[in-house]
């Protein structure tokens, strides 16, 4: 039975025809690894069973794949050249957003949502990126972050809920379960016989994993990609154990539900480039009012789509793509007066709603996707900017004559040192160890051809045509969302 009622937004009422709660499930340097993508390597009964209960997204792409450049496009529906989160929060990093940047929970918040975050944060400022109640729990132990939003989901309100929840797994480094005082291994698994509460750890055979064709396949790639496998099986009980806190409350036939990563895998050739292996992301969509299930769909969508899907789905988004009048006059003022501030209007999305096309495997005109990256670590400068169509990418390197600058974690990876300790010409995925260092201006790869991005036609005479129009849709992006980088096209 339809069920009406009230929520009052500051000086209006709007009308849910139900709840409509949202859960925006993150995880940390993830890659689409998991059974139902096609890596039966990998045990994800529970990942497989939100994919079989909603959407797959076959060709899902982070925008930047850096921790808190991504989570900032994550949040705001803006590539973060807009937004202002070019790189790190923490620490001497230094970065964050524009203070009259409107974030998701503040556009819930103004839709009658009451909102939690729970796990990894990595955004700032608060104020920007301000949800009504944070729920603690170790981001590594996933089990108790589900057990401990439970009563936040449960509670007794006729408002629908938002919760964002991030676990720091498969992140490389840090985190360790209650009892040790550290973990032995690079993806914050526990020691042997040890777990995390809740969790069966799952052990994998370095002989039984997938190498993509991005990284080498050496026993120290096998090793660690075995040991990032344990920590996704981790992530896995976890949202498992999530899932039935919403079913138990008897809301989940009510409940949006996504699943996605910031990025890709921490390994050079993937985290911090905009390769493949980086951009590429899971993500699955469960809406329960939709007909289709499993659905395996072929749009391209990137993270800036995020936000105003779950505007649409939360009934807040305009015919135009836009935040609704309505919602706008409910936005607080508070938290957009001083300091630096974008240009970009509130309730305006360089992306658009994926909700329509949920059901559909081949939906049109969902063809190209646009990334933009800057920094990662404040010491990492090199801007990057894509475009990414079906068949053909180009990834402009704008400060193409550095070496290419390596993420502290990334530097110390085995996987690249043991490669990078034979030479320049040792190979590294189908690329060589001098050639992932120093880079070509341009990049155009066929991605039908040549999936793992090892020959660059840039300076083939037979790609000129499709080159410069790659560059032209480039420069038409970036003029677009304000990119402070198109200049660059005048100079240097």
């Amino acid at each position: 039975m339809l069920r009406i009622f009230p929520v009052l937004l500051l000086n209006c009422v709007c009308i849910f025809a139900a709840p409509k709660n949202i859960v925006l499930f993150v995880t940390d340097d993830q890659s689409p690894d998991m059974s139902c993508y096609g890596n039966e390597a990998l045990k994800t009964p529970n990942m497989d069973a939100l994919a079989a209960d909603g959407t797959l997204f076959r060709y899902a792409f982070c925008t930047t794949a850096s921790c808190s450049a991504s989570r900032s496009v994550i949040l705001t529906g803006l590539h973060n050249h807009a937004n202002g989160h070019y790189g790190h929060q923490h620490s001497y990093h230094k970065f964050n957003s524009y203070s009259n940047i409107v974030s998701l929970p503040a556009y819930l918040a103004a839709a009658g949502y009451r909102t939690a975050r729970c796990g990894k944060y990595h955004v700032a400022p608060e104020e920007v990126y301000q949800f009504d109640q944070y729920i603690p729990g170790n981001s590594r132990s996933p089990k108790v972050m589900a057990d401990n939003c439970k009563s936040f989901i449960a509670e007794d309100s006729k408002k629908p809920f938002f919760l964002y929840i991030c676990t720091s797994d498969p992140h490389r480094g840090g985190g360790s379960a209650q009892e040790l005082p550290h973990t032995p291994d690079r993806f914050g698994n526990p020691r042997p016989g040890k777990s995390f509460p809740g969790i069966t750890e799952k052990i994998y055979d370095p002989a039984q994993v997938r190498v993509p064709g991005f990284l080498p396949d050496t026993p120290t790639c096998r090793a660690e990609i075995a040991q990032y496998y344990q920590s996704v099986s981790r992530i896995d009980q976890g949202l498992g154990a999530l899932i039935q806190h919403i079913k138990d409350a008897k809301l989940w036939k009510d409940t949006l539900f996504l699943f996605i990563a910031d990025h890709g895998i921490a390994m050079p050739g993937a985290k911090t480039t905009l390769y493949e292996g980086g951009m590429r992301s899971p993500c699955l969509v469960r809406n329960p009012y939709e007909k289709n299930r499993g659905v395996k769909s072929g749009a391209l969508v990137s993270w800036v789509d995020l936000v105003p899907t779950l505007l649409d789905f939360a009934g807040g988004l305009g015919e135009d793509g836009k935040a609704t009048h309505d919602l706008l006059k409910n936005l607080s003022s508070e938290g957009t007066s001083g300091g630096q501030k974008s240009r970009q209007m509130p309730g305006t999305f360089h992306g658009r709603s994926f909700l329509s096309i949920l059901g559909q495997t081949s939906p049109k005109g969902w063809d190209e996707v646009y990334a933009s990256h800057t920094f990662h670590e404040i010491t990492m400068y090199y801007p990057m900017r894509v475009v990414r169509e079906r068949k053909y990418k180009l990834i402009w390197n704008i400060a193409h004559e550095l070496p290419y600058p390596f993420a502290s974690d990334l530097w110390a990876a085995p996987t690249w040192q043991a490669q990078y300790k034979l030479g320049m010409s040792a190979p590294y995925g189908m690329k060589t160890v001098g050639g992932y260092i120093h880079r070509d201006e341009f990049e155009l790869y066929d991605l039908e051809a040549d999936p793992h991005e090892g020959k660059n036609l840039a300076g083939s005479s037979s790609h000129r045509k499709t080159l410069d129009r790659l560059k032209t849709k480039l420069k038409s992006f970036q003029q677009e969302t304000r990119d402070p980088w198109v200049m660059k096209w005048r100079y240097e």
